[in-house]
């Protein structure tokens, strides 16, 4: 129960929390929207193989883009005081840490074309090391504003590069540009972002490159950096594995299955631990209110993201004919095996930023390395079956890795397996039987029907049903969760 004296404090914290959520999530959903739009015309006009190409190349990226130092940056926004030379140091570090990121990246690009036998991956690799160098002035100008929950600034900014970045695709895209035209557009999303974050905040310091005194951010960062690393491995040993055994074209349908499937869980849920972070660490204290505003935050995820989920399983075939075209067809059974894992990726991932707000980043380190373990591991035994055998491995191995992050991350604030069921069994029962519903209806539909007149009955058919039953089996959360959004209702007001 939060005492009656801490009414109006925590009455004026919750209402910059529900700005940041509203900037931060709307601003979210605006972007990728344009994003999306120029991604199914690009998708369109470009082939499975390019987009195969890219995918070996993220991997690297990705590979390197772990020690771009977000760590360190992120330790600023828990530390109590942040004057101007603090900053000037995190700049410094960010501007060093970056550039030799940029030509270590030069120099292992021939090397990484060798290992996928591919010699155009080293040219685009040598390209895309222009993404470290704007680094520094997207992740210095986020701290000074996520400290205070701005997020209409960068809302904005945002806003602007994802339209220039789509521009830029359309334009390579059109242009003939090829697998180019995945290289630009990602650059010039970072450019102009980094460029927009320093007129927003008008953040431009001279560099200190004095580091004494940094001890402590140094070390909150390599604790991070431990777990990025081992995520990065759990999350990037399927395109590195499947990069060496399979030909661009199938690993362009299984990286893009991954991407469309995994929408809600990267472009969506990322938002909301961005503001989660600063608002858990401002809590940590009170792990009775973290665990509460955890399992309202889960609840109304799951009952958005989980009908999306499986109704991507049950509609595949009509939603790749209709966003992708017919000469992704065969991206079907990737998409209808990686959905299904989502739901427990979902519940995953919501857990690392309530361990590093309560400053125990080896919370997340030890999920981490429980994923790097089980994730390889289950894509080493998956590609002897080819790329399906990949989504299987998804499928099996998620809901394990799961259920051993509960376990781990749970402990400091009293949360047990047994405590998420009432809220992600209303999202994931009743999304499970509106997909079989939706099958169904599929069943009675002539084999003719263009498969976005297709798409669109079955949709609209999932939508009405997944209501019918919650409001039939699950009323009472339907109801929580209004009094929740309407009426606001503060994490400490419960009993």
């Amino acid at each position: 129960m939060v005492p009656d004296d801490a009414d109006a404090r925590h009455s004026g914290f919750s209402g910059k929390v529900r700005s940041a959520l509203f900037w931060r999530s709307g601003s979210q959903i605006l972007a990728q929207i344009i994003s999306w739009a120029s991604t199914l015309i690009v998708i369109r006009l470009l082939d499975p193989s390019d987009y195969g190409l890219f995918a070996m190349t993220q991997a690297i990226l990705s590979l390197m883009q772990f020690l771009n130092g977000y760590g360190l940056v992120s330790a600023l926004v828990q530390s109590e005081s942040l004057d101007t030379h603090k900053l000037r140091q995190a700049f410094g570090i960010m501007l060093l840490l970056n550039g030799a990121l940029a030509v270590v990246q030069l120099c292992i690009a021939p090397l990484a074309a060798d290992y996928y036998d591919q010699p155009l991956v080293a040219d685009m690799l040598r390209v895309q090391a222009l993404v470290y160098l704007a680094t520094p002035f997207i992740s210095v100008p986020e701290v000074l504003m996520g400290r205070s929950l701005d997020f209409r600034r960068p809302a904005i900014v945002s806003l602007v590069a994802s339209a220039a970045a789509a521009a830029v695709a359309l334009t390579g895209a059109l242009s003939g540009w090829g697998v180019w035209t995945l290289v630009w557009a990602p650059i010039t999303l970072f450019w102009v972002r980094g460029i927009g974050y320093v007129i927003a905040t008008r953040f431009l310091p001279i560099p200190s490159f004095d580091f004494r005194g940094t001890g402590g951010l140094v070390a909150f960062g390599a604790a991070m950096l431990g777990s990025q690393l081992l995520w990065l491995v759990q999350t990037q040993a399927d395109i590195v594995i499947g990069g060496r055994v399979l030909q661009p074209h199938e690993l362009g349908l299984y990286a893009e299955a991954l991407f469309l499937t995994q929408i809600v869980v990267s472009k969506f849920i990322p938002p909301l631990n961005d503001v989660a972070f600063p608002a858990y660490a401002r809590m940590q204290a009170d792990t009775g209110a973290i665990r509460w505003s955890f399992l309202r935050a889960l609840r109304l995820i799951m009952l958005v993201a989980c009908p999306l989920y499986f109704g991507m399983a049950a509609t595949a075939e009509p939603l790749v004919l209709t966003l992708f075209g017919e000469k992704w067809r065969a991206m079907t059974p990737f998409v209808e095996l990686l959905a299904l894992a989502m739901p427990f990726m979902t519940v995953q991932v919501m857990f690392p930023p309530v361990c590093n707000a309560l400053g125990r980043p080896g919370l997340s380190t030890a999920i981490s390395m429980v994923g790097a373990i089980v994730m390889p591991l289950s894509f080493l035994v998956g590609i002897q079956q080819g790329a399906i055998g990949l989504a299987w491995a998804w499928l099996l191995a998620y809901p394990l890795f799961t259920l051993a992050t509960v376990r781990i991350a749970g402990a400091p604030i009293g949360l047990r397996i047994i405590d998420l069921l009432p809220a992600i069994a209303p999202g994931m029962l009743c999304s499970a039987a509106m997909a079989l519903i939706v099958l169904g209806c599929g069943s009675l539909l002539p084999a003719s029907l263009a498969a976005p007149v297709r798409l669109a009955v079955l949709v609209a058919a999932g939508g009405a049903s997944f209501v019918a039953l919650l409001l039939i089996f699950a009323r009472g959360t339907v109801n929580d969760l209004v009094r929740l959004l309407v009426r606001r209702q503060a994490p400490g007001n419960q009993t």
